[in-house]
């Protein structure tokens, strides 16, 4: 995955939504994979990150919970630049991001832990390209990636030009201004959309790469639900959102090859079949270099992998045991089905090679000394 180097440490606002906390307290006699166990895990571990896998983390809290509810898990979708900030610098036991850790984020990381970092891909998402048209938020408007960029880029002003028409010869596009949306915080989603817009339409896309929206004087939303808010509230605008979070709106089936394919899991899953490690891929750090210009049939490109970030040692051997418990149940078969129910978040459920080395890296889990 291409890396964002300029990415600000510093800066970036405190926290701007309420967090997903699920506490109980009594007994138990289940593991958190939900195996048989004399020692029920007790502890208060917190999070925060990527808004995109929002709805994800609220199952994935609750399904851990069921089996340790002596156990306290909390989750602040505050985005992806924040949530890794605050990993670094201790204020969260675990964080979720919608893009893999620079190499400056990396080095900072690795302070803070005194050791390794755990990058695990948990959680697999198509992102939407979604737009709000009266009479065609029920169907796929055909896009290409040049078209998607020019509009984007702010070169195509119209719902009704000939490119857009040229792809969607049977719609009655209307005669609208089309009003693109971006997020305005430091988002994973944005890193991951314009990475594909990098790769899959160079020449109508200038911008490099990364977190921060590159054009300035457009309209913005802050974390998914300020876009959806934005994209919703008004007629003739185009945003981009996780999959999960489309609701009533119109999404975009975007030009693959020879063929137009909207999002789906199975398309996501696809992408992520072909696309190989990245460059810096280890034991512990299993990113992956997402093969934005693939033109394999049915895949859908414009994917994020959320990685889940936590340390290897923890100070604290509380917060090293519900850490690798919760995410043992992340990781495992049950915890990806939950996320992958249409009324949880729909996401793409990670492939059995991958569970063994998510695994393995959880397995290494421990408190220092």
């Amino acid at each position: 995955m291409t890396r964002v180097i300029s990415r600000r440490l510093a800066g970036i606002s405190a926290l701007g939504a309420l967090a997903l906390t699920l506490t109980a307290c009594g007994g138990g006699s289940q593991a958190a994979d939900g195996s048989d166990s004399g020692d029920e895990l007790t502890g208060t571990i917190a999070g925060s990150g990527a808004s995109s896998q929002e709805n994800a983390v609220q199952g994935w809290i609750a399904g851990f919970m069921e089996t340790n509810p002596g156990a306290s898990v909390s989750y602040d979708p505050t985005g992806s630049g924040t949530g890794r900030e605050q990993f670094i610098n201790g204020t969260v036991q675990f964080a979720g991001s919608d893009a893999a850790m620079d190499a400056e984020e990396l080095a900072a990381a690795q302070e803070r832990c005194g050791g390794d970092v755990l990058e695990l891909p948990l959680y697999i998402s198509p992102i939407a390209v979604i737009y709000n048209l009266p009479g065609l938020n029920d169907t796929h408007l055909n896009l290409s990636p040049s078209v998607i960029a020019q509009i984007f880029s702010g070169e195509i002003t119209a719902w009704d030009d000939p490119a857009i028409a040229e792809t969607n010869p049977d719609v009655d596009l209307p005669d609208l201004p089309i009003i693109p949306v971006n997020r305005s915080d430091d988002s994973g989603t944005t890193e991951n959309l314009t990475e594909y817009l990098a790769a899959a339409a160079p020449e109508d896309w200038s911008h490099e790469p990364a977190g921060l929206w590159p054009i300035e004087g457009t309209q913005s939303g802050a974390q998914t639900s300020g876009m959806l808010e934005v994209v919703g509230g008004a007629e003739g605008t185009i945003g981009y959102a996780d999959a999960s979070r489309v609701g009533d709106l119109g999404s975009v089936a975007v030009g693959v090859g020879e063929e137009f394919v909207p999002f789906s899991p199975e398309a996501a899953a696809a992408v992520v079949d072909v696309s190989p490690p990245a460059e810096d891929a280890s034991d512990t750090i299993l990113t992956i270099d997402l093969a934005r210009d693939t033109e394999a049939s049915g895949a859908y490109p414009i994917v994020l992998v959320s990685y889940s970030i936590a340390c290897q040692s923890y100070e604290s051997a509380e917060h090293a045991e519900v850490v690798q418990g919760y995410l043992s149940y992340v990781a495992s078969e049950e915890g990806q089905q939950r996320a992958a129910q249409p009324d949880v978040a729909g996401a793409a459920p990670i492939s059995g090679d991958l569970r063994e080395r998510v695994e393995a890296a959880i397995e290494g889990i421990s408190a220092a000394g």
